[in-house]
Formats: C-alpha cells, sequence, structure tokens
C-alpha cells in the first residue's frame, strides 16, 4: 500500500522543503513485480539508470535482482565512466556521440577491462570510433541502434519516435558490414526499442479520445516488431555477426519484449519509481506498480479560502508540451493544479477542494510526470522504509555530476 499523507507528513516533520524521498518498501515491490514477468522467461534486466539517477538506488536495485540483472544503461559516456567509477561494469551507453573526448573515454574504459558499449547508427559515428579505438589501441563495441517505430502507408506514417535511420534488415548489415574489418571498432550487439509501446499509455485523461488510436498503435506495434526483430537478429547473425546482447523493451512494454520478439535482454527503470505517466495504462503490469519517489512543497501562502501556494515545484517533464508533463499534486487527495499558471518555478498555486484545510506550513505531496528527471533538482533523496525516514543518500547532482 502506498504511504499516506499522515505517514508522509509524519515521517518528513522537520525536514527541509522542499525535498525528494523514495519509499523503500514500494521501490522493492516494484522491483520484484518486474522480475516476477522476466524471470520465467530468462531474460535479464538491464536497468536504465537514467530513469534512477541516485547511484545507491541503483545499486540497491542491482543487489535485489541479483543474477536476474544484466548491467546498466546509460545516457551518457562520463555518466557510464562516473558509474564505472563506483563499481559497474557492462555499461550500454544509449546514445550516440561522435566527440573524441567520449569517444576516447570509451576507449580508457575498455582498456581498463571494463565491458562498455556505444549505441550508434551511422558510418560516421562508426568511423569516430574507429578511429579513436586505433589511436588507442584497442577495439570499441558499437551497438547498432534500430527504429521500431510503425510505419504504414509505405512510410509515409511514422508511429513513433525520430531514433534511427536503421529499420530493415538490409539496412542493418550495411552498417554492420562496413564495420566488420575496421580495427578500431567492432559490432558488440543490437538496440531495439519500442518506444511508441513502451511510452505511450493507453488510457489518458489527458486526451481521452485518443486512447483508442494509441491502444491500435501499441497493439500493431507489437505485432510489427515481433516480427521484424527477429529477422534482423537472424540477418545479423547468418552474415556472421555474434551479437553479445539483443535490448529492447522498457516498462511500459515489459510484459511484451519477449525473448520470442528477438530480444536477449530487456531494460527498464521508470517503473521503480512509477511516475505519474505510468498511472495511464490498460498493462495489468503498469497498473500494479505503486508511486515510490514523490516530491514534497510547503505550503506558505493562501490567497483565499480556495487557494493555496506551495513554494517551488516547477519540475516539468522533458517531451512534447503538454499537461500530462506537469506535476500532479498526490497528497492530500483533490488538489488541483491551475491550468493558468501550473507548476512554477518559485511557487506554485493549487485549487483546494471543498472541506480539506491545507494550514501554512504542512507540506504537499507532488509525484512527477517522469521518474529520474526530479532528481536533477534535488542534492539529496530521503528513504523512507516503514514509513520512516532510514537513510538519505545523494543523488547525480549531489555526487556533483551533470552529464547533459
Amino acid at each position: 500500500m502506498p504511504l499516506s499523507y499522515e505517514q508522509i507528513r509524519e515521517a518528513l516533520e522537520g525536514e527541509r522543503l522542499p525535498c525528494i524521498a523514495v519509499d523503500l518498501d514500494a521501490f522493492d515491490r516494484n522491483l520484484d513485480r518486474h522480475l516476477a514477468i522476466l524471470g520465467p522467461r530468462g531474460t535479464p534486466l538491464r536497468l536504465a539508470s537514467k530513469s534512477v539517477r541516485v547511484p545507491a538506488l541503483i545499486q540497491r536495485a542491482l543487489d535485489r535482482a541479483g543474477s536476474d540483472s544484466h548491467g546498466l544503461m546509460c545516457f551518457d559516456v562520463d555518466e557510464a565512466a562516473a558509474l564505472a567509477k563506483e563499481g559497474h561494469d557492462d555499461l550500454l551507453v544509449a546514445y550516440p556521440t561522435l566527440q573524441k573526448r567520449h569517444l576516447d573515454t570509451l576507449a580508457r574504459l575498455g582498456a581498463e577491462g571494463k565491458n562498455v558499449s556505444l549505441a550508434i547508427d551511422s558510418e560516421e559515428a562508426a568511423a569516430a570510433m574507429d578511429a579513436s579505438g586505433v589511436a588507442h589501441g584497442t577495439k570499441l563495441r558499437a551497438v547498432l541502434c534500430v527504429d521500431m517505430a510503425l510505419e504504414k502507408l509505405g512510410g509515409r506514417m511514422h508511429l513513433g519516435v525520430r531514433r534511427s535511420p536503421l529499420r530493415t534488415a538490409e539496412q542493418v548489415l550495411a552498417l554492420a558490414r562496413s564495420i566488420r574489418d575496421k580495427r578500431g571498432v567492432g559490432v558488440h550487439g543490437l538496440l531495439a526499442y519500442e518506444a511508441q509501446v513502451a511510452g505511450m499509455g493507453d488510457d489518458s485523461p489527458f486526451e481521452p479520445s485518443a486512447n483508442l488510436v494509441k491502444s491500435w498503435i501499441r497493439s500493431a506495434s507489437v505485432a510489427e516488431i515481433a516480427e521484424r526483430r527477429p529477422a534482423i537478429v537472424a540477418a545479423l547473425r547468418r552474415d556472421g555477426f555474434q551479437l553479445a546482447l539483443v535490448n529492447g523493451g522498457g516498462t511500459g512494454s515489459l510484459d511484451s519484449t519477449t525473448p520470442e520478439s528477438g530480444v536477449t535482454e530487456v531494460t527498464a527503470g521508470s517503473g521503480l519509481y512509477k511516475p505519474h505517466l505510468f498511472d495511464y495504462y490498460k498493462s495489468p503490469h503498469m497498473r500494479a506498480l505503486e508511486p515510490s519517489c514523490f516530491f514534497v512543497l510547503e505550503a506558505v501562502r493562501r490567497p483565499s479560502p480556495k487557494y493555496v501556494t506551495c513554494g517551488g515545484g516547477g519540475y516539468v517533464a522533458s517531451g512534447s508540451v503538454g499537461a500530462d508533463k506537469a506535476p500532479l499534486p498526490w497528497l492530500p487527495a483533490g488538489l488541483k493544479l491551475l491550468s493558468m499558471e501550473m507548476a512554477g518555478e518559485v511557487q506554485t498555486p493549487l485549487e483546494v477542494p471543498a472541506g480539506l484545510e491545507i494550514p501554512l506550513g504542512a507540506p504537499v505531496v507532488f509525484r512527477a510526470a517522469k521518474a529520474g528527471e526530479p532528481m536533477e533538482r534535488f542534492r539529496e533523496v530521503l528513504l523512507l522504509q516503514n514509513a520512516r525516514i532510514v537513510d538519505r543518500v545523494p543523488t547525480y547532482r549531489g555526487m556533483g555530476w551533470c552529464f547533459l
């Protein structure tokens, strides 16, 4: 059961506000729900570090998952280097870079024996990796990133993110073959993430008229990916490429990203926190997850009996601009953002329902729309267990880390 407002208020009595907290009991249960799906399939979990951004919680998840986990998916080379210093290995950087300093860092990590790889989707990136590998006398590991968006009408309708130019087995093979004889880079694996399944809820109250279409996109994508991804993998293997990994998935597609759909591992992470965008899925797996991460603001003004204003709170999520990216006033229940102001940098006004009183100085609890991003606004996270603070640990920001 999620913590109540009274439990959170009592646990945070005397703490500086704003603050951010994670309920470890809910965090652990969410991880266990992930593993209950993946374990019977024999599909290891690769934890998405950007969805957590707290080294102690990354380690907690890996320790609890044990042999059911398979390294980290990082969002930046410098992040991978920082996590390597913390003792992590098997680091997949999922976003390309051609910067020499980044590629030199990859070469250094490889020379130190770290299993670190970089997702790429172009001959230019392969050439840059090759040059760095040759210069350092090592061979960098390239993971070929494939666009798994759903296309219809001969490609005129693109339903998914704009990620990679590689879509077909022929295109992937062409890039792999261009890498085959290079001395400084080799093909290590395949990254084929179905963003339009994992990241798109089909039960949204913000655009209810689109839910039927979103459900169709999700189901049509799952069927199409189940054919296209295995075909790409098979083509690479027939051509002699030994793939150390085939990565796919996300929290929102955990139940459909199976070995039969061509993967050897599944990435997830956001579901451990369950940001409020994950409330808007029909999937039973998504509905079962519990909010474990929340931030807390102080009520500092009462413009009128119907409103209360909190200090800070403008932790708006990235992505397409819309009301769904704003934080959600969670506890006490019934509070609402004002459409003309929403969540502000230094103050966030809220409409208070009849019968509810928010004393000035009282805490108001919010959930973010996305998982890891609010951690960039805080230096430490309060860890709760059994409704009590048991530890406080640094975020990436608290470690002095800043990557993008």
